[in-house]
């Protein structure tokens, strides 16, 4: 295998594992619960706990990928993500011993996001780069995918606790394709100035409202549809087949990101809105309006993240990570407001109003999203016509 190819896999790698400890936790919660006693809201909190640790830690990881080397810190990442997973079967006796460790194992996946993402800037070709991304991004579902079939061949058979054991063991096997540079490169990294700093931050709250808006998908898409009369069986296929539609447009975002020049962002502003109209449809009754709206908001209102992650480091190849921890920390924020948001205006006016807002948000984020980018237009002739 070349050298981009091995980028590619040691990227997906990293990423797959190193947000593996609380996909596990959530595809486990029915077993974990009844052992540890906590309810579903338990478990809602958590997972927004998670990311907004993860919003925290964005900006702090993505200077120390920049300062150490991708390789270096890939495989911190990994043996991090390993050790917290073991840590979860051998010690997590109690519901808040078990929220300790996970919000520890959020610093591990921000630190294996960006290592991947200055992997791939570095040892992709330009001509590939986009879908590397798209490809990158694949890692969720992947996770999710382990996740469920944790399910019946583990934790129904040995116990939940040996699926943990057996993601720490998956995780190290990650350090054979985890890259290998030295540290410090000899690359400096961008001065906030050269980095556009402030239209990166524009463009990290447009993410993170999109996020905000585009979580709900797939945690509330089914108690929805229920609500509105949908059969459960129904609901469920309909999800997956959001889910599949979702990773087939993050690789088709990807591959077509290579056969543009630009107009990466405005791409991006163009999915938001398109999949605004989606979660329009999820407030309006019938199985036809839930199957389409489904498709629009999973295939374009969430589809977006790796082909906005390429397009941040096309515009900062000095400081990929630097540049992309600033768009990150949105995702998380989102990430970490959207599932509470949406429940609360769920619980206290109902799906279809949630389903409205979520629309309004993700439109005022391909808004800011067009804005952004008409800051960072401005920032590159502003950098060409300086003096020397």
């Amino acid at each position: 295998m070349n050298r981009s190819g091995l980028a590619v896999t040691g990227a997906v790698s990293t990423t797959t594992v190193s947000v593996l400890p609380v996909f596990l936790t959530g595809g486990l919660a029915v077993q974990i619960s009844g052992e540890l006693g906590f309810d579903p809201a338990g478990l809602g909190l958590v997972v927004a706990l998670y990311f907004g640790v993860s919003a925290f830690g964005s900006l702090p990881c993505g200077w120390l990928v920049e300062r150490y080397g991708s390789g270096p810190t890939s495989r911190i990442a990994v043996v991090g993500a390993a050790a917290l997973m073991a840590a979860v079967a051998a010690f997590a006796r109690s519901y808040p011993a078990l929220v300790a460790i996970l919000l520890s194992s959020a610093w591990f996946n921000v630190l294996g996001q960006l290592s991947s993402n200055l992997t791939l800037a570095r040892y992709v070709p330009p001509g590939r780069l986009g879908l590397s991304f798209g490809i990158k991004q694949s890692a969720i579902p992947i996770a999710t995918l382990l996740s469920g079939l944790a399910v019946p061949t583990v934790a129904l058979t040995v116990g939940w606790r040996w699926a943990f054991v057996i993601g720490a063991v998956l995780a190290l096997s990650a350090l054979l394709v985890a890259p290998r540079d030295t540290p410090g490169r000899g690359r400096t990294a961008a001065t906030p100035g050269e980095r556009a700093t402030g239209a990166l931050s524009v463009i990290g709250v447009a993410a993170g409202l999109g996020a905000a808006s585009s979580s709900a998908l797939g945690i509330f898409l089914v108690a929805s549809a229920v609500d509105r009369g949908v059969d459960a069986g129904t609901a469920g296929l309909t999800l997956t087949l959001g889910s599949v539609v979702g990773l087939t447009m993050r690789l088709a975002h990807g591959w077509a990101a290579d056969h543009r020049s630009g107009g990466h962002i405005a791409v991006v502003a163009a999915s938001l809105v398109l999949g605004a109209g989606g979660l329009a449809l999820l407030a309006v009754p019938g199985t036809p309006a839930l199957v389409i709206g489904t498709v629009l908001g999973f295939g374009l209102g969430w589809a977006w993240p790796g082909l906005l992650q390429f397009a941040v480091v096309r515009l900062n190849p000095s400081a990929p990570a630097a540049a992309t921890s600033i768009v990150q920390a949105g995702v998380y924020g989102g990430g970490f407001v959207g599932p509470v948001g949406f429940g609360f205006l769920a619980a206290q006016f109902s799906y279809p109003t949630a389903w409205v807002v979520g629309a309004v948000t993700m439109l005022v984020a391909a808004a800011l999203m067009v804005l952004g980018r008409r800051l960072l237009v401005a920032h590159g002739r502003a950098r060409v016509g300086a003096p020397a």
